[in-house]
């Protein structure tokens, strides 16, 4: 059952992505930036293919984790981990290396690629808890800040997800990432990450 719900959301997230490919393919970027209610991948006035490179290197990262989603719980769980991030594809992607005790240990696989035409991230997550590539965030960086968005399965729905990348310094930068349970009319983070280079 649990497999057989798991293909249904991947089926629904694909069918969904599909249909916001298709149209932001076909909208100006202003006109497709309007129309989500939560916001949606907006391009960047920018050839951002190097957007990233502040964080290629290793780092420690103290992670602030909900132990529970839009239930609106104030319990959180803190954990410690390290990230390592490298170059590929001549810079237009890079790959981390995502590795914690927490839960039983976890190694948790990012790839995000650059695509010239549209100037936008894709950025996937897979992990060795199911082996699965998620649906990707696309989004970029306005102001030193960037803003990633797509759909997160959660309790047998596909919701609003949205990543955040701030206070981004040379040894230090800070992730969260949030969840809409109302089409994107209001968000709760969810999870926090502060990461602090060492090397």
């Amino acid at each position: 059952m649990d497999r057989q719900r798991r293909l249904i959301l991947q089926l629904g997230a694909s069918a969904q992505l599909a249909a916001m490919s298709s149209v932001l393919q076909a909208a100006p970027f202003a006109e497709a930036a309007a129309a989500p209610a939560g916001g949606g991948p907006t391009a960047p006035d920018h050839d951002g293919r190097h957007d990233f490179d502040f964080y290629h290197g290793r780092w420690q990262v103290k992670n602030r984790r909900l132990a529970k989603r839009l239930v609106g719980s104030d319990d959180w769980i803190e954990f410690d981990a390290t990230d390592e991030c490298r170059p590929v594809l001549g810079g237009l992607g890079s790959v981390d290396r995502y590795l914690t005790a927490w839960g039983g240990g976890i190694e948790g696989f990012a790839l995000r690629l650059y695509q010239p035409a549209t100037r936008l991230w894709q950025v996937y997550w897979a992990s060795d808890r199911d082996g699965v590539l998620e649906a990707p965030l696309s989004g970029g960086f306005r102001d030193g800040i960037g803003v990633f968005h797509g759909l997160e399965a959660h309790e047998g729905r596909m919701l609003p997800s949205r990543a955040t990348w701030s206070e981004i310094t040379a040894d230090s930068v800070r992730w969260e990432q949030a969840l809409s349970a109302d089409e994107g009319r209001t968000w709760e983070t969810n999870w926090v990450m502060w990461m602090t280079r060492q090397d």
